[in-house]
């Protein structure tokens, strides 16, 4: 009888262990399964935001033109795109920096032409927008005036590239900059954005027709030496 005892422990406990083992895997089985649907969902979250960044930042809608440099007008210019992204411009570059009234589109196109980038604003821009537009503008080869008959609340515009945005906190803006800033096309890579030209449409308007040579001295600034050449094409 004790015999039988022994065995019928020994046969209970074995059951218990077997009980155990098959508790272990499934709990195993459990964890590895919730623990592959956790890393699936991060994955598929992570791959949703970079895709997503990546849309946001896209420069794909930036406007492209073919514009040549080195073309000086005395006069205003009648500008296909608004603001300009190139073309004929006036012989004195705007002295690069921020400012709170319009300029000249003939002395910004200058600008332009030795590698800056030029932010637009509608003027009605609310006040914390213009803000972190003026910090962005706070380094060299840039520029910032409102301007006003604006297609879009802020336009950037380099030398043959342009992009429209909806406000000051739109992604594609700093990409832009770090692209376009001095980039490729720019006719006149290298040369100094720096000019004695600080003023405003309103302080030094740019005459509507070709003066008539009179021996008088040229607008302030800092003019180049670069010859005229034939007008420019229109943008493609």
């Amino acid at each position: 009888m004790t015999k039988d005892k022994t065995q019928a422990r020994r046969d209970h406990l074995a059951k218990m262990r077997a009980q155990q083992k098959a508790k272990e895997r499934r709990t195993a089985l459990l964890m590895w399964g919730v623990g592959g649907v956790v890393i699936v969902l991060i994955v598929g979250l992570v791959g949703f935001y970079l895709v997503k960044q990546a849309k946001e930042t896209s420069l794909d809608a930036v406007v492209s033109a073919k514009y040549p440099g080195s073309v000086h007008v005395p006069a205003k210019v009648s500008y296909k795109e608004t603001p300009p992204m190139g073309g004929e411009h006036h012989e004195v570059w705007q002295n690069c920096g921020i400012y709170e009234a319009p300029i000249n589109n003939e002395n910004a196109v200058h600008s332009m032409e030795h590698g800056a980038v030029w932010i637009t604003y509608r003027p009605d821009l609310p006040k914390d927008q213009v803000d972190v537009l003026k910090e962005m503008a706070s380094s060299d080869y840039m520029l910032l005036s409102p301007y006003p008959g604006l297609p879009s609340s802020v336009v950037v515009s380099s030398w043959n590239k342009q992009l429209k945005l909806d406000g000051a906190d739109d992604p594609r803006l700093p990409k832009f900059i770090q692209k376009f800033k001095q980039g490729p096309e720019t006719p006149e890579l290298g040369a100094t954005c720096d000019s004695e030209l600080t003023t405003t449409t309103a302080e030094n308007p740019i005459p509507e027709a070709s003066p008539t040579p009179t021996g008088s001295p040229a607008p302030s600034g800092s003019p180049t030496a670069e010859p005229e050449a034939s007008p420019s094409p229109t943008s493609s």
